[in-house]
């Protein structure tokens, strides 16, 4: 009878201790994915795309406010930026505020702004802008002429009569009007929020 009990009681301590082994490794693989999901994460909002949200009105209506949208971080890792790409770049003032807006000036080009036109390396011929909002009035109207150094980029929103972009109008002008090559930190690609549109 004593050994019957004993094998029983074997019995139960094993599937008991089964029990608790499968638990163990069932936690290890939650655990384990949980990880690998956070670091998948981490590791494609670091080096393969980047998360923004348009904070004002200035690429209206290409992007309204509000509006998220994804831009890809290896969009240059192959290729330059090119004249009209819409780029998400850290702020030239300084603040943790990510920009989003238009490239209009390239590296060692002469911008020159004229009733609201845009001319570069004096042409005859103002850039044909089928995106903007509105016709230009008020400030946009400034006669302005920029000397982009190499490196650096000259940008504006889309909304150019409520942009504060490289032209430096407004109550805050940036300290630096042209975006340097490291501050872009990918090509906008595409909007996810409020709704799914492709960004051109």
């Amino acid at each position: 009878m004593s050994e019957e009990y004993n094998v029983e009681n074997q019995s139960e301590e094993n599937n008991a201790a089964i029990r608790k082994t499968k638990i163990r490794k069932e936690i290890i693989s939650w655990v384990s994915v949980l990880v690998f999901a956070v670091l998948a994460a981490v590791f494609i909002n670091r080096v393969i795309i980047v998360n923004a949200r348009v904070p004002t009105s200035s690429m209206r209506n290409t992007i309204n406010e509000g509006t998220r949208l994804v831009a890809f971080r290896l969009s240059y890792v192959f290729s330059d930026p090119e004249r009209l790409d819409v780029i998400v770049f850290d702020s030239p003032d300084g603040s943790d505020i990510l920009y989003v807006k238009r490239i209009i000036g390239m590296p060692g080009e002469t911008v020159e702004i004229i009733n609201g036109q845009v001319f570069i390396d004096g042409s005859n011929e103002p850039l044909y802008e089928w995106y903007l909002f509105e016709a230009p009035r008020g400030q946009s109207l400034t006669h302005q002429t920029f000397i982009i150094p190499e490196d650096s980029f000259f940008v504006m929103g889309d909304h150019r009569n409520d942009s504060k972009d490289s032209r430096g109008l407004g109550m805050n002008p940036w300290d630096n009007l042209f975006i340097h090559r490291d501050n872009i930190l990918g090509r906008a690609a595409f909007t996810y929020f409020p709704r799914i549109g492709i960004i051109r």
